[in-house]
């Protein structure tokens, strides 16, 4: 009997099975939730969502709204079949119960209930829970409404039927506990969005409704978005190459089953030089990859170099195609849904499952054979992109190469511009990377020489994503942050590859001017990491420098200023101070105003400064960001602007 003729049996009590081990929750929050910082307070929502979107996988849901309430709370409300409310035999108390207050349960972990469910480790709403200072959980099932409210953990009351309603489906309202969570900590309405608009890509047909009830509008409305996607992945892609020139007109894509898993995949080629591939496991970003992109690369590079070995284009090659040619220009995303996924890595978001990879690489040999053969001339426009991408690769090379032989030919191979520290242990030492000659001057002079290296960068570097690979080893201030980091690329396997095992500082920190042009600056510098040298970026070496803006001053007292607000407020108060009216204010432009003093005591100091951890929460949306931000298309580009920078002046 096949899978989907077996009667199925009823959702109800019996179906939650309870796994041992919630004490630990409150006291390592962190091995739960990942951080208690910004990312595990938004990890909250997605768990509670995640339990939505499984409703969802199993055909029983397809609404989620999600609200921030007006004090910095999450409601999460689905049309879903409702958490069972009866007696769970084994714990003697409601399902629900079980659900909200023992860590692992819940009706995923019962194979007649979910096929495959969402969320990375399956910790579930209890952690949530166990993390609120207050939740309630309110199920409409049966014609009825129950409810049963909790704090850290631990139920309040018990479950009782409040109501009846022809309503179905279960709402949670939270509130993260302010002794797990600073209580500056506030939940940010583009990146909930964001997370919202990429489930309803990777699960089309579902609709997702955020709403944001804190700052209401000139006319009284709050923000408010809706996000749905009837083509999934294909919609995804051209959502994500929106800022690019397309290079074929279609988007090339598939969905099916292959040996029991379900596979989704969609692609297009662009004019750029990167490669952008986003894999996803039941909706869990996989950046660290897996067996699944492992097959989805197979299933590509074995077709294309079939396809273009049979039509003779590359006869007059004179050296072999790699993998990496296939791929350049290439934006794609392939997600599988896996009933029991094996996450491994450092992050634990790398697929282990040895099984998905033929089924993916059968399903991408298939989708691409049936396009290239249905549309020849873009067939071949897609093999002359790979000819020129080897071509540039081999002239790259060569780039590389003619580095890695100056740096053995020079001794240590550091760049002469470099003022190293005295410390080599690369877990105490810190390179910043100064804008300019003039502030790196300053920025030696104010430095600590025993962990603190500066290396000035001359004016605008290379705008990468606009550039070959060639030229970006040829640019002077790149190969010097190559040499002066210590790490190298290119291997057999990958020449894309970072090797970090000889990376010389565990902090990598751009300093840059305070105004447009030092933003510029400082996004380049980004751009070209995230490109070139994403690892170090996901490692977390990757900081930003915080100089002030201003400096206020009144006689003998004076106090450093990071924005308007901290202007505003230091100019009332020391005018409040004394008989001396007069208070001074002094704008920096740049760096090269401060002295070496003021620079380290407001920028280098490890006691008082403030660095910016550079973190790629979702790399598809950074993907998209960055290829806006510096590629050709000026509008979306200044609509970016005009919403995320409150002082930007735009010119024309």
């Amino acid at each position: 009997m096949e899978e989907k003729d077996k009667p199925q049996k009823a959702y109800s009590a019996d179906s939650i099975q309870a796994l041992e081990g919630m004490e630990h929750v409150r006291m390592r929050p962190s091995m739960y939730i990942g951080d208690v910082g910004v990312r595990g307070l938004h990890h909250l929502v997605y768990e509670v969502v995640d339990n939505s979107i499984d409703e969802a996988l199993a055909g029983h849901c397809d609404h989620i709204n999600v609200t921030i309430t007006e004090t910095n709370g999450i409601i999460v409300r689905d049309n879903g079949r409702g958490i069972p409310v009866d007696m769970h035999k084994k714990e003697g108390v409601s399902a629900l119960e079980v659900v909200m207050t023992k860590i692992g349960a819940g009706g995923k972990f019962d194979k007649d209930s979910y096929k495959v469910s969402g969320g990375l480790h399956g910790v579930g709403v209890s952690v949530v829970n166990a993390l609120s200072i207050h939740l309630r959980a309110t199920v409409y099932r049966d014609g009825k409404v129950w409810q049963q409210e909790y704090s850290q953990g631990k139920r309040i009351d018990e479950v009782k039927e409040i109501g009846t309603s022809d309503h179905r489906g279960t709402e949670v309202e939270f509130y993260p506990d302010k002794q797990i969570f600073d209580d500056s900590l506030e939940f940010n309405y583009e990146t909930l969005a964001t997370r919202m608009r990429e489930l309803s890509f990777l699960n089309k047909g579902i609709t997702v409704t955020l709403t944001d009830r804190r700052s209401p509008d000139g006319k009284g409305e709050f923000p408010t978005e809706t996000f749905h996607s009837k083509e999934g992945l294909k919609e995804f892609v051209v959502f994500l190459d929106g800022n690019r020139e397309r290079l074929i007109s279609d988007v090339i894509s598939i969905e099916g089953e292959k040996g029991g898993i379900p596979v989704e995949v969609a692609m297009v080629y662009n004019t750029s030089y990167s490669e952008n591939i986003h894999a996803y496991v039941n909706n869990i970003n996989t950046h660290e990859g897996g067996t699944h992109l492992s097959g989805f690369r197979r299933g590509l590079t074995n077709t294309l170099k079939k396809y273009a070995d049979a039509s003779g284009m590359l006869d007059k090659l004179k050296f072999e195609i790699s993998g990496d040619d296939f791929r350049e220009g290439l934006t794609a995303i392939v997600s599988v849904k896996v009933q029991e996924p094996q996450f491994e890595g450092q992050t634990k978001t790398k697929l282990g499952n040895r099984e998905v990879t033929a089924p993916v690489s059968q399903a991408v040999s298939e989708m691409l054979e049936n396009y290239l053969e249905e549309h020849p001339a873009d067939a071949r426009i897609i093999v002359q992109k790979v000819i020129l991408a080897a071509t540039a690769r081999h002239a790259a090379r060569k780039a590389r190469e003619m580095v890695q032989r100056k740096n053995v030919m020079s001794g240590s191979g550091l760049p002469g511009k470099l003022s190293d520290c005295s410390d080599k242990d690369p877990i105490n030492c810190e390179l910043f990377l100064v804008e300019g000659d003039s502030a790196g001057g300053t920025a030696k002079q104010g430095r600590d020489r025993m962990f603190q290296a500066i290396l000035p960068l001359r004016g605008k570097i290379l705008n990468v994503e606009k550039a070959m690979q060639h030229k970006a080893f040829e640019n002077e201030e790149i190969k010097n942050m190559y040499t002066a980091l210590g790490v190298t690329i290119g291997t057999t396997e990958d020449e894309r590859a970072l090797n970090m095992d000889k990376l010389r500082y565990h902090k990598v920190i751009i300093m840059c001017d305070a105004d447009v042009d030092g933003s510029h600056i400082a996004t380049l510098i980004l751009t070209f990491f995230f490109r070139y040298m994403r690892e170090l970026v996901e490692g977390g070496y990757l900081y930003i420098a915080a100089p002030p803006l201003y400096l206020v001053k009144k006689g003998s007292k004076s106090e450093y200023c990071w924005n308007d607000n901290q202007r505003d407020s230091a100019v009332l108060k020391l005018k409040g101070e004394g008989k001396e009216s007069s208070v001074g204010i002094q704008r920096y432009k740049g760096l090269g105003e401060m002295n070496a003093e003021q620079l380290w005591e407001t920028t280098m100091d490890p006691t008082f400064r403030t660095l910016r951890q550079v973190t790629i929460d979702n790399a598809a949306e950074a993907d998209r960001i960055f290829s806006m931000l510096m590629g050709d298309e000026v509008p979306p580009r200044r609509a970016f602007i005009e919403k995320n920078a409150k002082y930007a002046k735009i010119d024309a």
